[in-house]
């Protein structure tokens, strides 16, 4: 979508409100009558063409952008649910996920199942006539773990309801969910989609009747929308994409192998290992292993702290995704909300360390581990 100028980056179109040639015209947008846009909590020319893109690229028929992924997240559930509804969701999610799950959706009366994603026989006893949709990540945010989307779409339309899956750690161009029978998708764009630690978005991503019907009414009226200045960021974004995700799993593949082969972590996960608990579904579902490594330090938290202290060239970050590598420690950050005893369920240790692979050279990378292992 060009403007009359025939710019060749896209327009920002910074505005809040649009202006009408006449009130009848007026009218007939409100009533959508007439083709246009109102105003830029409804619409925007700038969010649009991000949206229009991405769902070009998810394969989807339809895409709605909003100011962040946890506003995305919260729009594809309460969009549609109600009290007395049922919703099951994966434990292995992201803290403030499972904060959905666990405080705000049981406050607005809906019932909610949570149940070892990987156990299909979990799935299919936790889900009833009353189940409305099901919420995974595949891969999960710290574990990543893997969730065979298929047969838990399955499972979910057995009963008529919808499977949301948050694809942020695989992104489009590693995993499409739909393709694999998923209903909705969400994404953190500002994760992998921005890339460069600019600014926050989110993306979801469905049927152009559950846009329309359920999902458009929703955002209008409670107004997470996202600002045209990160559309247009995002679309920025969006050009590099292919060529970063594609170093991101080089970089992170040579990663898992070093990190494999050192002294001083008992435990390191990484879908494209071919140690990997669920190494052929990932290597099924997915096009490629992604840009998270997940390991165990020895010596529990204070072991894990102090290998973060010693890093000089990777940032402790809880952001992921980024042009630049980041590591974090899960227990204490992203999950600290869960306390010990689910994260212990979980897998997720206090030695536990998550690292973003970024895009740096990679034995720049691999020598600032060693040097941060090696004084830990």
């Amino acid at each position: 979508m060009r403007s009359a100028f025939g710019e060749t980056s896209e327009a920002i179109f910074l505005t809040s409100g649009f202006r009408y040639q006449s009130a009848e015209e007026a009218a007939a947008r409100f009533a959508g009558e007439a083709e246009g846009f109102v105003y830029s909590r409804f619409a925007n020319p700038t969010v649009r063409m991000f949206e229009e893109r991405m769902a070009l690229l998810e394969g989807a028929e339809a895409a709605c952008a909003t100011a962040s992924g946890m506003a995305a997240v919260n729009a594809a559930l309460l969009c549609q649910l109600k009290a007395g509804d049922h919703v099951v969701g994966a434990r292995a999610l992201f803290g403030s996920c499972r904060y959905i799950l666990d405080e705000v959706l049981p406050r607005l009366g809906v019932d909610v199942t949570l149940v070892d994603g990987s156990d299909l026989d979990q799935w299919r006893a936790a889900v009833r006539p009353e189940t409305v949709c099901a919420f995974i990540e595949s891969p999960a945010n710290p574990t990543l773990d893997i969730i065979d989307i298929a047969a838990v779409a399955g499972i979910c339309h057995g009963v008529g309801a919808r499977l949301i899956v948050d694809n942020v750690f695989a992104t489009p161009l590693l995993q499409q969910p739909l393709e694999l029978g998923a209903d909705i998708v969400v994404y953190s764009a500002t994760k992998h989609i921005d890339g460069q630690g600019r600014c926050l978005g989110g993306v979801i991503l469905c049927s152009g009747e559950f846009r329309d019907e359920l999902l458009v009414p929703y955002l209008r009226h409670t107004g997470p929308c996202l600002s045209p200045f990160n559309a247009w960021v995002l679309l920025k974004g969006l050009e590099t994409l292919e060529l970063r995700v594609e170093r991101h799993c080089r970089n992170a593949a040579e990663a898992a192998e070093f990190l494999r082969r050192k002294n001083g972590l008992s435990e390191v996960r990484f879908p494209g290992l071919d140690d990997f608990p669920q190494y052929a579904l990932a290597a099924a579902q997915m096009r490629g292993p992604g840009s998270i490594v997940t390991f165990v330090v020895d010596g529990e938290r204070e072991g894990a702290f102090r290998f973060l202290n010693q890093l000089k060239l990777v940032d402790i970050s809880n952001n992921l995704g980024d042009a630049k590598s980041l590591v974090t420690h899960p227990r204490s950050t992203t999950h600290q909300r869960l306390g010990p005893e689910e994260c212990t369920r979980l897998g997720i240790t206090e030695g536990m360390v998550r690292l973003s692979v970024g895009l740096e050279d990679v034995a720049d990378l691999k020598d600032d581990i060693s040097q941060a292992l090696a004084a830990a």
